[in-house]
């Protein structure tokens, strides 16, 4: 990579203006493709149809939008308590090992029950 573009990547380019006549087509290009994506999708229908509820109702969209605001803080602030409260037992490998042997230990044996054709020892 040359300098030029390092120092692209890590300035950025140049905000352009949309009145510029260099970006003009491509900030018109981008707008159609986003409208066409809007269209494609019925994205503008949906947001229009919210557009319209919330022009007639709107304290209750007002409500509707911030209880959700509001919902997903306290959800998170509850996931946060938690999680901070939430102390799980460290055991090593040589503890988990030790239990297991014990476990195993303190279980009677199986008896085996040996085939009445096979030879006995």
């Amino acid at each position: 990579m040359n300098i030029k573009g390092f120092r692209r990547m890590l300035f950025g380019e140049k905000m352009p203006d949309k009145n510029d006549p260099k970006y003009k087509e491509r900030y018109e290009r981008d707008v159609q493709a986003g409208r066409k994506f809007a269209q494609a999708t019925r994205i503008d229908k949906a947001a229009a149809k919210v557009q319209g509820f919330a022009n007639v109702h709107r304290t209750l969209f007002l409500v509707i939008v911030f209880s959700f605001v509001l919902g997903g803080l306290v959800w998170n602030i509850y996931r946060l308590t938690v999680m901070y409260r939430h102390h799980p037992s460290r055991r090593t490998a040589t503890e988990m090992q030790d239990s297991l042997l014990r476990e195993r230990l303190s279980q009677p044996k199986a008896i085996r029950v040996q085939p009445y054709n096979e030879k006995r020892q």
